[in-house]
């Protein structure tokens, strides 16, 4: 079973403490045990100013994450956000355009997605996915054949046919006769 995060902090201050002791210890000299150790000299002292004002508490690793961000993202504009994600299954670009032309919030998408994938919302659940036009009806079966019947029916009715020519009949001049459409004529073979 892999160690959990404070069994490693502990063990992190503990060889940070060991470091501390063998340069007062063993070596009494700071520049051969940070070249021994593989730290710079400055790291050294800075573990020694924590552990002389905290103790073992100050050896553990503290969070790099800036304590304030003046040009964080508003919460309003988080909500709003996620309202749109989660109401309307809007994408970063829709939300975008949206918070631009109705609340004048000028966002750029980068940062919507980033706010959406920090708050874990950057994936829509399969049933609310954008689905290609040819893949969103699937074809009705059933087990048993005539159990229903789906029929797709499109009536047309012509819309003013245009007026057809009287056909001719192949043969002599002069005897050429018109028929109307549907009407069959008798064919004459000259011998």
């Amino acid at each position: 079973m892999p160690p959990s995060p404070q069994q490693r902090q502990d063990r992190q201050a503990q060889h940070r403490l060991a470091v501390l002791r063998h340069a007062d210890e063993v070596t009494g000299n700071v520049a051969l045990t940070c070249r021994y150790y593989g730290i710079s000299r400055t790291c050294f002292y800075k573990w020694q100013r924590r552990y002389e004002d905290e103790g073992l508490d100050g050896l553990r690793d503290r969070s790099s994450k800036p304590h304030h961000c003046p040009h964080a993202t508003e919460d309003d504009v988080v909500n709003k956000i996620v309202y749109l994600r989660q109401r309307y299954h809007f994408g970063p670009m829709k939300i975008k355009m949206y918070l631009k032309r109705y609340h004048d919030i000028d966002i750029a998408c980068s940062a919507v997605y980033r706010i959406l994938k920090k708050l874990g919302l950057n994936r829509l659940p399969a049933s609310q996915r954008y689905q290609r036009h040819d893949k969103r009806y699937t074809r009705y079966e059933k087990q048993l054949p005539g159990n229903r019947v789906q029929i797709d029916v499109k009536f047309i009715e012509p819309i003013g046919l245009p007026e057809q020519a009287p056909a001719t009949v192949p043969g002599d001049r002069a005897t050429s006769q018109t028929a109307t459409p549907g009407e069959v004529l008798p064919v004459h073979r000259h011998r």
